[in-house]
């Protein structure tokens, strides 16, 4: 039998018949909410995957251009990591132009695979930043493990320490890499093939050269400290791939920004749950919400816009919203809109 208050010609009750008729309507502001990608390499995209952040409402994107990782080369020579800055450089009006959206980049030395003669990089790094198209330094960080050859812990300090001190002479933000748990494991899948949606080659990668119960964690002490040494403010700093390991660490012990990594939930276990949680402890004023898509990994595209939807279901208002994936990284890296 159909409820008391059935009053659909159908001769079955629907769905209609069993809701709240005094709900509040669904914010329908959410279908064009404006949003800025903090943390992409979507110069190394397809032409597709790239309408794809337009199509879905994309305004700005912040493309890293220091992705040494997936560089074929062996070792990595300081020309090698210069030629992505060069072709991220290169690419950067046809993807203007094509898209709609705006797009800016980020420099930096990464730390994921020991870069030979690195000095020479580095002072060349100053002519870089000094460019227009140019908003953040890095992405970079210590590293707990590399590809290849491994990189000291005291030699990727020098490094990293030097990128901190460069963006505070240009009065840039800093895009640091927090390592994930488990990102730098040993595969459990048959040698020489490889993590599924990640072209990483992990029979290259070098022994940790992190000695600790917490090595990810351990390696963003280190990075924090090292800003404190180089005369970075902490607030200057875009903790990338934020997660449940190094949340409480950011959140209470240092005033750096998070951006969570939502493009590849497979990888990092990290997903709009994950976002809407940390808003609910923390509030929504330092958060922020990346893809980090790249051709070596399988991404997501539009997880910036899923989240938004997502975070609406998990009980997160609207401004907060709006000020996760939109107005703290435009204010983050000074985006003009």
């Amino acid at each position: 039998m159909p409820p008391a208050n059935h009053a659909h010609p159908t001769r079955r009750p629907t769905d209609a018949s069993y809701l709240d008729e005094k709900r509040e309507p669904l914010p329908r502001e959410l279908l064009s909410l404006p949003w800025i990608d903090p943390h992409n390499h979507a110069h190394t995209l397809s032409w597709g995957d790239r309408e794809q952040f337009a199509l879905t409402g994309c305004s700005v994107m912040v493309m890293v251009a220091s992705g040494i990782h997936w560089t074929p080369y062996r070792p990595v020579r300081a020309d090698d990591v210069r030629y992505l800055w060069d072709d991220a450089i290169n690419r950067l009006p046809a993807i203007r132009r094509d898209h709609f959206f705006d797009a800016r980049l980020a420099v930096g030395v990464q730390t994921g695979v020991r870069v030979e003669g690195p000095d020479g990089l580095l002072e060349s790094m100053e002519d870089y930043l000094a460019l227009d198209e140019v908003v953040a330094v890095g992405e970079t960080g210590v590293t707990p493990a590399q590809q290849g050859s491994a990189w000291s812990v005291d030699g990727q300090l020098d490094v990293v320490r030097e990128q901190m001190a460069m963006a505070d002479r240009h009065d840039l933000p800093l895009i640091l890499h927090t390592p994930n748990p488990g990102d730098d494991a040993d595969s459990p899948y048959r040698p020489g093939i490889g993590v599924p949606g990640y072209e990483r080659n992990v029979s290259l990668v070098a022994e940790p050269v992190i000695d600790s119960d917490d090595p990810a964690l351990e390696a963003l002490r280190l990075d924090v400290d090292a800003a404190a040494d180089a005369g970075l403010d902490e607030s200057q700093i875009v903790a990338s791939h934020a997660d449940p390991n190094n949340l409480a660490y950011l959140m209470e012990e240092t005033d750096c920004l998070v951006s969570f990594t939502t493009g590849q939930p497979w990888l990092t276990g990290v997903s709009a749950a994950t976002v809407a949680d940390a808003i609910d402890r923390y509030g929504p004023e330092r958060v922020m919400v990346e893809t980090d898509a790249a051709n070596v990994l399988r991404s997501d595209v539009a997880s910036i816009k899923r989240a938004i939807f997502e975070l609406y279901r998990r009980g997160i208002e609207v401004d907060a919203i709006r000020r996760v994936v939109y107005e703290n990284p435009r204010d983050a890296f000074d985006l003009a809109l």
